[in-house]
Formats: structure tokens, sequence, C-alpha cells
């Protein structure tokens, strides 16, 4: 589970056109801010077979990274070759030249390249961080004279024409449904064919969880056939297609099934070229191994991408919680699941890190101190796990993230049954944490002038903290009740009483069920809320503050400042709360937004929010937190909520869990805070998220470089376009005919 930043990217109204009329919400801004990720120390202090392990582990994840372009949206494979064919003709610099001459003014132009980092940033035409479209904001007749007028359009000519007849309507396109991700009617996905709803997801989970097969590494396609009976078939994301593997345990779901009327057909072979090269690249990578741990780790993820098989990446994983302390940390696979409507398939991920010896330390006291942690915990001792798996909690500085964004901090694996039994890890990501939570004073929004200071003073140290609770002893704690498939449960019935019933447990989890498949659509921001929680209930502990430094009047500013900045992101929240389909775009910010309603039922002026007029006239908020009521007040009612979503969790009662928590996310006009017209003013007082620009790693001779990139628009295409030297039109050849074999796939519901 990755933790972003508790920050926000907001807007105005909704849109109707693109061109630089369009509504701020589906453009990025030619201001935003561009950060680089700065690892060049903890680099150098590797030996030469580290920077090889890393240098191959890299170019596995940027390799697999590309797969995020064929899960996001139709036309994101042909607008990632377009530009990238684009700036390999002519960089930054030179196309600028020819768009001037083109007629472009510098604004323009400017915001092409934008627009262009924000498609390399997130992989895909829709932001990572609340699933909003983006379109370039100039004119696309301008555009298209720039591209068809282009170096790379003089070299191939057919090939960048047919690449802009293609995806250029859709790049502009803020028809209703595409502005937002979602399923049928609700927006945009490229995990499920267009005629796929909400109905058709929860059957193919049902199956899915029929035959013990997992959806992280799955799409859904629906066909209907002239008698009107639906057909479904789940591809596996896999090097193999229908090639026969005698030995592998997957060959024996491939196959067609019946199931509640429906015709079910297991296939394999998604993304096949793509991971034929991650594939490569980690059997490089296996030949710098440090131990037998990362060996046989990498021999499985290469089993699991080669196969098609979840369970060879679950044996990887178990590997990789095994190994200790690496001094090159590293994950790579189809993980997080937060873009996937329905909640339950992963999106491609794979990052490759570096110790940071001095946070690490201090986590490496949280672990210590965690059992003790783990008592205050605001349930009984039934509802926590049988015993603490101590896990690695390392600080690292990423050398490479792929994928559609970069988190703050993560523990994995996501797989809820090695997590009770093998354990899992944590990291926090030092150097995105230093670039994300700059703060200057004059962007600083809806707090009090009083407050400003001390904010920008502790939020940075507060968010360490935060990080570190949330990681382990949010996502690592509590159990959930299952009864295995031989009918042995893990809990004893006669004595584990419900907390908040006073009864004996009347539900769990069966064989086969999960987190992830059982409360689906609520699943990821429902744990978001409880690890957030936990953030903000033990960081009111002496010994947790102790061990990351801070005692007396410091601590009191540390703790005051982390609720501060949960009650304002719950405000700020409000802009990934899409009013015409009551829903939420994020599961972070409706977890931070759950917490800020929670704070307000707790009364006695705890924490207020007030409309205000800000000194250009226009509409404003303020939010406050009375410091003194936080111990007295906020802990009680953090302690309820709390005990109350664990027991939920834990005994997976989804209908109780559903009402509890759609109940506090539900945002209406209703006095005094009305939300729905704060809404209005948070996004009208938007600063867009930041981008963020990683550097390469190239192999001269034995030794391997790093090269690094300005901090600028410019400078992150250029990170992209020498990211592929050797093979990138190969790769943009790839993803246009992977999107053109599905093309036929996504047309919405009728």
């Amino acid at each position: 589970m990755g933790e972003p930043e508790a920050g926000s990217e907001c807007a105005i109204g909704a849109a109707a056109a693109a061109g630089p009329m369009a509504d701020t919400q589906y453009i990025l801004p030619n201001d935003i801010g561009v950060s680089s990720l700065d690892c060049r120390e903890a680099f150098r202090l590797l030996s030469s077979t580290e920077r090889l392990y890393a240098h191959y582990l890299s170019r596995a994840a940027w390799y697999g990274g590309l797969a995020v372009l064929l899960q996001t949206s139709p036309e994101a494979p042909y607008i990632y070759a377009l530009l990238s064919r684009l700036f390999r003709a002519q960089d930054p610099d030179q196309l600028r030249q020819h768009a001037l001459a083109e007629g472009l003014t510098e604004e323009e132009y400017q915001a092409f390249l934008v627009y262009a980092a924000g498609v390399y940033s997130n992989m895909g035409n829709y932001k990572s961080f609340g699933d909003t479209k983006f379109v370039p904001n100039l004119p696309k007749e301008k555009l298209e004279r720039v591209i068809l007028g282009s170096e790379a359009a003089q070299q191939h000519p057919e090939e960048v024409r047919g690449l802009w007849q293609t995806c250029g309507e859709l790049m502009f396109s803020l028809e209703s449904r595409l502005r937002h991700l979602g399923l049928g009617k609700e927006g945009i996905t490229t995990y499920f064919s267009g005629n796929c709803t909400m109905e058709d997801a929860k059957l193919a989970q049902d199956f899915l969880d029929s035959q013990n097969l997992s959806a992280y590494n799955t799409r859904l396609f629906k066909e209907v056939g002239q008698d009107g009976k639906p057909s479904y078939e789940v591809r596996l994301a896999s090097v193999l297609g229908t090639e026969p593997n005698l030995d592998s345990e997957m060959t024996s779901k491939l196959k067609s099934y019946e199931f509640q009327g429906s015709h079910f057909r297991v296939t394999r072979g998604d993304y096949a070229p793509i991971l034929q090269k991650v594939v490569e690249h980690l059997e490089k990578a296996k030949a710098y191994a440090a131990n037998s741990h990362q060996e046989q780790m990498l021999a499985q993820y290469i089993e699991s991408f080669t196969q098609g098989s979840i369970e060879a990446h679950k044996k990887g994983s178990r590997f990789w919680i095994q190994d200790k302390g690496p001094i090159v940390e590293s994950y790579i696979g189809f993980i997080e699941s937060y873009r996937d409507p329905f909640g339950s398939r992963g999106e491609f991920e794979g990052f490759v890190a570096m110790v940071n010896k001095a946070m690490s330390a201090k986590f490496e006291w949280l672990v210590a101190s965690a059992e003790q942690l783990l008592k205050e915990l605001p349930w009984p001792p039934a509802f926590e796990k049988d015993k603490f798996l101590t896990p690695d909690f390392t600080s690292l500085d990423v050398l490479t993230f792929a994928g559609s964004g970069i988190p703050a901090g993560i523990n994995i694996p996501n797989y809820d049954d090695l997590r009770q039994t093998e354990g899992f890890k944590n990291v926090s990501l030092g150097n995105v944490l230093a670039v994300a939570y700059a703060t200057q004073r004059e962007k600083l929004t809806f707090l009090e002038e009083e407050d400003k200071d001390l904010y920008i003073r502790w939020k940075g140290p507060s968010f360490d903290v935060q990080v570190g609770l949330h990681e382990l002893l949010g996502h690592g704690s509590g159990k959930l009740f299952v009864q295995d498939e031989k009918g042995a449960f893990n809990f004893d019935q006669e004595t584990v009483i419900n907390p908040e019933t006073g009864e004996q447990i009347q539900s769990w989890y069966r064989s086969g069920e999960t987190w992830d498949s059982k409360f689906s659509t609520i699943a990821s921001s429902y744990e978001e809320c409880r690890a957030e929680s936990v953030g903000l209930y033990l960081c009111l502990h002496p010994r947790v503050l102790e061990i990351f430094g801070f005692e007396g009047a410091d601590a009191e500013d540390v703790v005051y400042v982390n609720w501060l900045n949960m009650v304002r992101a719950g405000l700020l929240a409000l802009e990934f709360y899409t009013p015409e389909a009551s829903s939420w775009r994020q599961a972070h910010m409706q977890a931070r937004f759950v917490i800020l309603r929670v704070l307000l039922e707790a009364g006695e002026g705890l924490v207020t929010v007030t409309p205000t007029t800000g000194s250009d006239g226009r509409p404003d908020a303020r939010v406050r937190l009375d410091r003194d009521k936080i111990r007295t007040v906020g802990k009680p009612a953090l302690e309820r909520f709390l005990r109350r979503l664990q027991v939920l969790k834990s005994t997976g009662d989804v209908a109780g869990g559903r009402a509890l928590y759609e109940g506090y996310a539900a945002v209406t006009d209703a006095p005094p805070e009305c939300f729905l017209s704060l809404r209005d003013t948070v996004l009208l007082r938007k600063e867009a998220r930041k981008l963020i620009v990683q550097p390469n790693t190239r192999l001269e001779g034995s030794e391997v470089q790093l090269l690094e990139y300005e901090a600028s628009a410019a400078g992150l295409i250029r990170s992209f376009s020498e990211r592929f030297l050797e093979d990138g039109p190969e790769l943009e050849k790839i993803l246009t005919q992977l999107a053109t074999a599905d093309a036929q796939c996504w047309k919405g519901p009728q």
C-alpha cells in the first residue's frame, strides 16, 4: 500500500471544451512545480556489483512501467508513442524553434511541454492522483501544425500522421464519460472492456474466488452473443500465451468454465512483449544478486511474469520479505489496486532504491517498540495478529520508481495471507519526501496566519512520524478472522467477543476470500483511513516522539502539525470528489475527509471549518484545530472510530463496514460545514501536484553511470527520451500494436 502526501491539486467547476479556455481541473498549469529526485550520494556509496544489480532492476522496472499506458486509457499508448517520436527527432529546445515558427506563443509551447511531461510522469493522460483526465492547454489546430511539420513527421510521415489521427481527438476530448477513470457510464478504464458494468465486475470476482485465482494481474473482456448471453475472457498478464507448458501450475487454469449461467474463459499473454523485456533484465540482475534470497526472489518473479502466476509472485514476495536490510531494495509487479474501479486489479509498478542509514536507524527503533505500541491500539488482543512478525523498515532514497506516480511510503506485499503469516516490509522514501513537502508560505491555503510558520517548520518532520506509524503499525496491525478450506478457524469461536456488540463473532472470511475481494470498491480507502487513524492516534504516545528525536515543546508542535495537516488534507480532499457521480476518485484523500468528519463530529470546538472571504475578494476558508483538545476530545473520538473500523474489518462485515465508511464519506451541503459549497472554494485555490524528474542509469563498459536531469518539464522529457535509447522505436511499435489489438473493446455502454 502506497502512501502519497496529504497534499492537493485542485480546480474549478465542470469542463466544456479543451484549449486555453478549458476548465483548469483538466489542464496542468504552466507554472507547475517540477523537482528532481536526488540520490547521488546514496548511489556513490554502492559497490560496482550493487550498481549493476540496481541498473538491471531499474531497466526491468522502466520496461514494465510501460504496461501502465495500456492499463490507463485506450489512447495513452498512442500519445506516448507520438511524443516519444517527436522528442527523439528534436529535443525540447529544437522543437521550440519549430513551434514558434509555426505561430505558437512561448506560453503555448510551454503548455505543450508541461502536457508531455505530465503524460510521462503519470504514464498516461489521466492524473495518477485523482484519476482526472488532463488535456493540452493550447488550441488543437496549433498543436497539429507543430506535430505534422516536425522533424519526426518529415522522417516518418505516415507513422506520425497515423498516430495523430488515432489519438488527436481523444487527446483533447472532455466528453463527460472521458473526464475520469471509472467503469461503464461512470468513466473510462482499460481494466474492463467498455461494455462491462459493476455487476460484471462482481460476477467475475466471484468466479475468480471460486477458482482461487487472483485478479491482480488480470483484465476482463466481455462479449455478448447473438442469443444475448454474455461470455467473459479473463486475461492474465504473461510472456507465454497459448504455448503448452506442462510444468506450470497455470496450465490447468487456462480453459473454459461455466459459472452461474455465464461462460468464462481464462487466457494469458497480456502485455507479453513488454513482460519479455522485464524478464530479460531480471535475469541479468540475478547475476549480481547479493544473496540467495534475492536470487530466489528474482527467479520467482521471472516465473510469475512468464507464466502469469500470482502464486509465483507470492513465493517471490516471501523471499523478498526474508531479505532483511538489503543495500539495494526493490519490488516489482502488479501491486496497487487503487485505479481499478472495482478495486482488485493491480497496476504495474517497479522501484529500486538505496538505504538512507540515518533515518533507517529511527525506523529500526520504532520496529523494536512495535509490539509494545500495538498494545496501545484500541481493540482487544484477539483482534491483533497472533504474533507480530518483525518487519524490515527502512528509509530509502529512490533511484527508480516506474509506474503512474511515486508514493512517500509503502507497506507491501499486499497479499493478505502473506501479511498475516509471513509478515511484510515498510519503506519510507526519504528523497521523495524531501522534494514533495517543500511548501511555500504564500501558497499555503486554508490555515490561520499564526499557524503557517509552525506548519512549514514541522510539516516534514511530522510527516516522517506519520508515514512511519501509518505503514508499520497502521497497515501492519490487525487480524482477519478466517475459516480455511478444511473448515478450521484462526480464532476461538467460543471465547472471542465482538466489543461493539458484546456477542460472539458472527461473520468471517471464507477460503479464497480476501480483504480486497470482499470489500472491493471501498477496500483501499477504508484501509488507508485505518492506517492514517493509527498514525494520528499513536503519534500522541511519548515513546514514539522520543524515537524520532522530539521532546518537550517540539514534541507537542509535531503532534499539533500532524493533526492540523490531516484536517487540512480532509478539506483539500474535496477536489477528488465528483458530485455528479457522488463518488471519490482518490483513496487516500477520501480517507482524510472521513477523518475530518469524525473529528468534526467529536464537537467541543476541537475542529472548525469556516467559510471566509480572502484578501483577493474571492471565497476562502479557514481550518482551525484546538491543540488543547487533541488529547481530551480528539483522542477518544479517534479511539471509538478506530475500534469500529478494525472490528468490522476483522469480521469481514461488509454491510456494517460500508454503512460506517460511506456514511462518513458522504459529501453534502448540510450545515454548518456545507461541504459541497466548500468544494468550489477548494477548487478555486488549487496548487497542482508536483512533477518529479528521475535519473537514468547507463552501462558504460563495465561501469554504471548515473545520469541526472534539470528540474523542468524539458528535463523530465529528456529523461524519458534517453531512457530507451537502444529500442525506443521498437517499444513504440509494441505499444501501438498491443493497443490496436484491443481497440474494438473500449466502446462504452450504449
